[in-house]
């Protein structure tokens, strides 16, 4: 993505303004403040829709699992929608000359390989690091981190192609499917919650795995903010949710299967009569 001589050697590169500088301060700021607060508005509008949207009738259970699902749709759609956004459309012009040593310009921060370029462009940077919009700078805040999401990694970006187009309408649906409380259609919803809550854990692991493989390049741990409230405790949402999903998903399907069972021995029986 970034070829040459130096990053403001010969051309025009020597005129041309250097790249914004990525937020790395680990201060709680108006930034943080803002961020922390927009999680905690969309947990209400998802609690919020549940009490206009569900029946008076729902259980405790039902309301927890719309909740959650309607906040997921919201989270993949707002925030993670506005990070696509940002690795699609917002761009730094490179100067047209560069080395290889830009790569390891304070400024700059590369996640594709050599001889890679993200949509095959090689004189653009793309990024929440390269924007100064309001959800740029909120990017730009959890990139603190996890340098990824500053930037554009092609993992992270290919799990949230499908966690947005795929994975949003399908908590919407399985929103839709409790808002019924058909008694026919149990398993239904809980086959669908299944197979989101599967995607969800497997997009988790597929999203840190390389981290941990290669030593965790990218992540910062080196304050109580970056690795319990960013990356352990947000992430962490998207597998004990999941997780409890399945197994109330196999409870219910259990159950179900033995009911069917049970007719189907009954029927059987008054056969022999």
């Amino acid at each position: 993505m970034a070829r040459g001589s130096s990053f403001y050697g010969g051309g025009r590169a020597s005129h041309a303004p250097p790249p914004p500088i990525p937020r790395s301060s680990p201060e709680i700021d108006a930034t943080t403040v803002i961020s922390l607060l927009a999680v905690l508005a969309l947990l209400g509008g998802a609690y919020g829709a549940s009490v206009k949207i569900l029946p008076s009738s729902a259980t405790l259970k039902t309301r927890i699992l719309f909740v959650w699902h309607f906040f997921d749709a919201l989270v993949h759609i707002v925030f993670e929608g506005s990070f696509l956004y940002n690795c699609f459309f917002v761009s730094y012009s490179l100067p047209t000359s560069f080395s290889v040593a830009t790569r390891h310009h304070p400024h700059i921060r590369l996640l594709t390989p050599p001889d890679v370029y993200w949509m095959g462009v090689e004189d653009k940077l793309y990024g929440a690091n390269y924007g100064t919009g309001p959800f740029s700078r909120l990017w730009q805040e959890y990139a603190k981190a996890d340098k990824r999401w500053g930037g554009v990694d092609l993992t992270v970006v290919s799990l949230e192609l499908l966690t947005v187009f795929v994975g949003a309408p399908l908590a919407l649906f399985v929103c839709e499917l409790l808002r019924r409380e058909e008694r026919k259609g149990v398993l239904k919803r809980w086959f669908w919650m299944m197979i989101l809550a599967t995607g969800e854990l497997y997009g988790g692991f597929m999203t840190f795995a390389p981290e941990w493989l290669t030593g965790s390049p990218n992540l910062d741990t080196s304050n109580f903010m970056y690795l319990w409230v960013y990356l352990t405790f947000f992430n962490g949402l998207w597998v004990i949710f999941p997780l409890w999903i399945l197994w109330e998903a196999y409870r219910a399907m259990s159950s179900a299967m033995s009911q069917a069972e049970m007719v189907d021995l009954v029927n059987y029986l008054k056969k022999d009569d």
